[in-house]
């Protein structure tokens, strides 16, 4: 039977780092859905050309369209094992699409690991993060400060902090994805598969709790 994991945490949570980590261990293909949808536009594939027309007119892409993106990438061979699915499903109602997806693969949402932090960390983590001028270097003011003040390391160009990296901007993305994702989490856990796992912790020792919360709900 294929094993499908479904990988949730706000921005900040280091979602990405843990997804290629489990990724690996498990042998399961990463499929994000930010991915998908820029490789279906670039290849102008007939999805991504209707998800463009959407785009263009500065609408939401329809959930069937991200769905059937979402299917295809499934049904190709590297995914006969199962998938480690990120950024989809967002919505209770995406939830319920993927289940009958799922279902043409014989399979089911095995794992919802949630990887919890408080607001006040994620926005001193992202907050923090600084980027130079000339070559994009990125710097955080406590994790990987660089060694002058403002200047970077690699080519001696001004750090600036991004738009997206401001407090106010960043407190609002955060505020926004956790009250989008609430129904998500209460969704899944009504269905007995979420797991939280505690965020705050060391890389590797958050990747150790999601390994064994994946592996208790797959076992």
């Amino acid at each position: 039977m294929p094993v499908y994991v479904v990988l949730v945490g706000p921005p900040g949570a280091g979602k990405g780092t843990q997804a290629q980590a489990i990724s690996a261990k498990l042998g399961l293909p990463h499929i994000s859905s930010g991915d998908i949808f820029r490789e279906n536009l670039k290849l102008q594939t007939e999805l991504g050309q209707q998800a463009a027309a959407y785009m263009n007119r500065g609408e939401l892409v329809p959930d069937d369209l991200t769905i059937a993106m979402i299917q295809e990438r499934l049904s190709r061979p590297d995914c006969a094992p199962g998938a480690l699915l990120d950024g989809f499903p967002r919505t209770p109602a995406q939830a319920e699409a993927l289940n009958e997806m799922l279902g043409k693969f014989n399979g089911s949402v095995n794992a919802v690991p949630y990887i919890n932090v408080p607001e006040a960390v994620l926005v001193e983590r992202l907050t923090g993060r600084w980027t130079c001028r000339a070559a994009g270097h990125v710097y955080h003011e406590k994790f990987n400060p660089p060694q002058a003040l403002g200047v970077c390391d690699v080519d001696g160009s001004e750090l600036y902090q991004r738009e997206d990296d401001k407090a106010e901007t960043v407190t609002r993305r955060i505020r926004v994805y956790l009250e989008q994702t609430a129904p998500l989490i209460a969704y899944y856990q009504a269905a007995g598969v979420l797991m939280e796992v505690d965020g705050t912790q060391p890389i590797e020792q958050v990747t150790v709790d999601l390994l064994a919360a994946i592996a208790k709900a797959t076992e």
